[in-house]
């Protein structure tokens, strides 16, 4: 990123309260607003990069939100779309997970005139050099009928006198190894991982070969990926051929400690190839739709030296709908990449 050269003043924290040093948006069919602030628009030296989530319903009927609309404690996803004077979206470095369908508990209820206050360090999650950045919030709820929380103006910041130390850019691991467990996992449960991880090459060496004799576009391709173009066909080509080749070459680190029985498991793109599988994923079949090897096909497809993808979808129905209304994001899509490599209902 182009490095700029920063002003000479700053903005305090009282000043932030005297000028509103904020973004706002309202999200009208909700009754919802979310308002970004921070404690200056330049920020100097290797410190936190704070920001503040103000989410108000505005509304006199209560509203429902999914927990990870939020940034309540660690970010579970890229809540913040962070862009450089270039245009260029800064890395996340956060955890990406693979939630099952939403459970009761997993609503937050809102009352009317009800407001709730977020602090969240940009810098933890986000790669953050020196320069100019527009910071927006967009709390995907990634199901069906649940609307996004998004905010449609952006908050500025600048940031000067970063040192290369807190950027955090992790190295591709080693070449070829074992798998390794962690988290204590049970004998049973490394048994599982073992046959996940066969499972899963096979599904991943299964794709890469459909994918080199495809002539034409076919109903699996298109139910997944969506309208066929050559570039599109070359960057799934290319990600099926990194996922098998990490899963045959690279060691993978599968990790127990998770215990949330709605997430089947979640990554660190830039901490590749280390897999954390939580409770839902003990209770899926080894195969078939949203399974074991499945999964893991999900998971090593986040990881930035593989394919990089993103969670724009979650389950069959909503990456059918995105492979129609978007292919651009179905290709980076972790669960386009699991459905079509699970194939079930198998399709030609």
């Amino acid at each position: 990123m182009r490095r700029l050269a920063a002003p000479t003043s700053l903005l305090s924290v009282t000043t932030l309260a005297a000028c509103a040093l904020a973004s706002s948006s309202a999200l009208a069919a909700q009754g919802l607003q979310v308002e970004l602030r921070a404690p200056a628009q330049v920020m100097q030296g290797d410190a936190e990069v704070t920001v503040e989530v103000v989410v108000r319903n505005t509304s006199a009927q209560p509203q429902k939100l999914l927990r990870w609309q939020l940034p309540e404690g660690t970010l579970h996803g890229p809540l913040f779309r962070v862009r450089g004077a270039d245009g260029a979206e800064a890395a996340y470095h956060g955890p990406l997970v693979k939630r099952a369908a939403p459970r009761p508990e997993d609503q937050v209820v809102l009352a009317p005139g009800e407001q709730r206050s977020y602090r969240v360090d940009l810098s933890r999650h986000y790669a953050l050099p020196d320069g100019r950045y527009s910071v927006a919030y967009l709390g995907r709820a990634r199901a069906p009928g649940r609307a996004d929380l998004a905010s449609t103006e952006s908050l500025s910041l600048w940031l000067s006198g970063r040192s290369e130390a807190v950027q955090r850019v992790a190295p591709e691991a080693a070449t070829s190894g074992p798998i390794t467990f962690t988290g204590n996992c049970t004998v049973s449960e490394q048994n599982d991982l073992t046959t996940a991880v066969g499972k899963a090459t096979g599904y991943a060496s299964e794709s890469k070969k459909y994918l080199k004799v495809m002539t034409t576009p076919t109903t699996r391709y298109t139910t997944w990926f969506g309208a066929y173009t050559a570039t599109r066909y070359d960057t799934v080509r290319t990600h099926y051929n990194k996922i098998t080749q990490a899963f045959k070459k690279k060691p993978l680190t599968l990790d127990c400690s998770c215990t949330d029985n709605g997430v089947y498991a979640y990554v660190y793109p830039n901490d590749p190839y280390k897999i954390y599988l939580c409770g839902a994923f003990w209770a899926a079949p080894m195969t078939g739709t949203d399974s074991k090897a499945g999964t893991l096909i999900h998971e090593m497809s986040h990881f930035t030296v593989v394919a990089g993808t993103n969670d724009w979808a979650y389950g069959q129905t909503a990456a059918k709908a995105l492979a129609i209304s978007n292919p651009d994001r179905a290709v980076d899509n972790a669960d386009s990449h699991e459905y079509f490599a699970e194939n079930t209902p198998a399709q030609p």
